[in-house]
């Protein structure tokens, strides 16, 4: 197990250190961004080996972690190719002084590497998992839920934006109508539903701290708080979306209040 955390943290770091590079070299720090879903499918693939579990596990696990992270990455490569660099990376650079590359690599690239890291080690231990049981069958529910939220979610989302009529309103509709954050509860789903199939072996079920610190981070952290900042400020309509609409949770909207 030892072996397994200490070459998985090294091709993490390996691989997160390329991809800066591939970053300067496109002069675009929002590579990153392109990379993060694909760095959990490189260290789902490192672990595979490994493994002590069934086979049919191990497969399982990487399988679910591949699709969800090489998803991820092909959306989010799509969606940032022709649109500007991304505003926190600006921000950076633009404070950053003489040398903005090496204080984004520090305070972006190789914290992100640490974060991938740590989110992963469901992905890790569950490769030294017993078999499925009904926590193991669970997680693949709650997996398939939070994939569904977050594919559907985005794709709503791309087709919103693609229609010129509907520039500048708001997205109230489909799965948007429940919940402000689709994709957000999707992702938080799926890193639940791989940690409920690492809980057949209690240093499994010990790494709750990592999905616990995804959902934290994409409910109060750098998701979705610092998304609606800017849509409050961008879409006049969006504090009534706000006030009706659940901020993470799917739940039916609120009913406008009497006046």
């Amino acid at each position: 197990m030892t072996a397994m955390l200490v070459v998985t943290a090294v091709v993490t770091l390996a691989a997160v250190t390329a991809t800066f590079g591939i970053a300067r070299l496109r002069r675009r720090y929002d590579t990153i961004d392109t990379f993060w879903g694909l760095g959990f499918a490189i260290v789902a693939v490192t672990a595979f080996p490994f493994g002590t579990g069934p086979l049919a596990l191990r497969l399982t696990v990487t399988a679910l972690t591949v699709v969800w992270g090489v998803r991820l990455s092909v959306h989010l490569h799509l969606r940032n190719r022709n649109a500007p660099e991304d505003p926190r990376y600006q921000e950076i650079i633009e404070r950053a002084g003489p040398n903005p590359g090496g204080r984004i690599f520090v305070r972006t690239y190789l914290m992100q590497a640490a974060v991938l890291w740590f989110v992963s080690l469901p992905v890790q231990f569950a490769m030294s998992g017993t078999g499925f049981g009904i926590t193991g069958w669970l997680g693949i529910a709650v997996w398939l839920i939070g994939f569904a939220f977050e594919t559907i979610g985005d794709e709503q989302l791309r087709r919103f934006r693609a229609d010129p009529a509907r520039r500048g309103e708001v997205l109230d509709t489909g799965l948007w109508r429940y919940t402000r954050h689709p994709n957000y509860f999707g992702d938080a789903c799926v890193w639940w539903g791989l940690y409920l199939l690492a809980c057949s072996t209690w240093p499994g079920a010990a790494t709750v701290l990592s999905p616990l610190a995804m959902t934290v981070t994409l409910a109060k952290g750098t998701g979705k708080p610092l998304l609606e900042k800017g849509l409050r400020q961008r879409r006049p309509g969006y504090a009534d979306y706000v006030e009706r609409t659940s901020g993470f949770v799917p739940l039916p909207p609120k009913r406008p209040a009497r006046r």
